[in-house]
């Protein structure tokens, strides 16, 4: 049985998670792929807030790079954002592992 303290303790962690989810929502990393042809930005609920495409990344003669670099610039925003999340649920949890929490 949870002593009072401890299930204190828990309501406050859990205070603070919810906290840093919230933050998440408003937090974004940005990546880039194509030396800067296509960025895009994501917060930390992995939701894409922005593309952004230069002009002279579009040739109708191939667009097969242009879909690569967009998947290029979605996978390192995608890492981006969970490595932010996990930093700041690290620092709340003390390293433990809780999942579903990232």
């Amino acid at each position: 049985m949870m002593d009072q303290r401890m299930l204190k303790q828990l309501q406050q962690m859990q205070q603070k998670l919810m906290k840093a989810q919230e933050e998440l929502a408003s937090e974004t990393v940005t990546a880039t792929a194509g030396g800067g042809a296509v960025t895009v930005e994501m917060n930390g609920h992995h939701e894409v807030r922005a593309v952004t495409i230069d002009p002279a990344a579009v040739n109708p003669e191939d667009v097969e790079l242009l879909q690569d670099m967009l998947v290029a610039a979605f996978n390192e925003a995608l890492a981006r954002a969970q490595a932010m999340a996990q930093e700041k649920m690290s620092a709340i949890t003390g390293g433990l592992n809780i999942p579903g929490m990232f």
